[in-house]
């Protein structure tokens, strides 16, 4: 994740116009989302129990949108005409940040939060790609990256795109078909 951050924080600073920014920007960020790990990884490890296949992501989107929310992102949902996906924006003009958000479980897999293979009798999907990592790191990186830009004075639009029923079920196709991601810039 950390990897992740730089490299948003490196395309932030150079869309920027008179930005030397990026630097200070790796370290805010750095220092931003370690002071809120508790949080991002208590919702991370929920979003894994839950295991919500593909368009019944219901409580997960609702998880990672509760926390956008709080740090000030404005979120539309059920757009595309999907009940699960969602758009959170913060800020205004361009740049236009997009970071996508995944959250779906696999259905006919499970595994228990250990190292070794340990089925969970009676439950029917789990996380095999990480997508319970990726849709808190995800949201939890536009928080950063949103609160780094208004500290430095940087001007620019976040946006998450909670992107449902990634494995299978197409749901970023929907998204795109909508026109969603047309004014992004990176």
């Amino acid at each position: 994740m950390q990897r992740t951050l730089c490299l948003l924080i490196a395309v932030a600073a150079i869309s920027m116009p008179d930005s030397g920014h990026a630097q200070d920007g790796k370290q805010f960020v750095s220092d931003f989302i370690d002071s809120n790990q508790v949080s991002y990884a208590e919702t991370a490890l929920e979003i894994w129990n839950l295991a919500e296949v593909g368009y019944q992501e219901f409580v997960s989107t609702g998880l990672l949108q509760n926390h956008l929310q709080e740090a000030g992102f404005k979120i539309e949902t059920g757009v595309a005409g999907i009940p699960t996906a969602f758009i959170a924006s913060y800020g205004s003009g361009r740049p236009v940040i997009g970071i996508l958000a995944e959250f779906d479980a696999l259905p006919g897999i499970n595994q228990a939060a250990a190292p070794d293979r340990e089925r969970i009798e009676g439950k029917q999907a789990g996380h095999a790609c990480g997508h319970h990592l990726f849709g808190m790191g995800s949201a939890a990186a536009a928080i950063a990256v949103k609160t780094w830009m208004g500290e430095a004075g940087l001007g620019g639009t976040v946006r998450v795109y909670g992107t449902p029923a990634e494995e299978g079920g197409s749901g970023k196709v929907y998204m795109v078909r909508e026109g969603l991601f047309d004014d992004t810039d990176v």
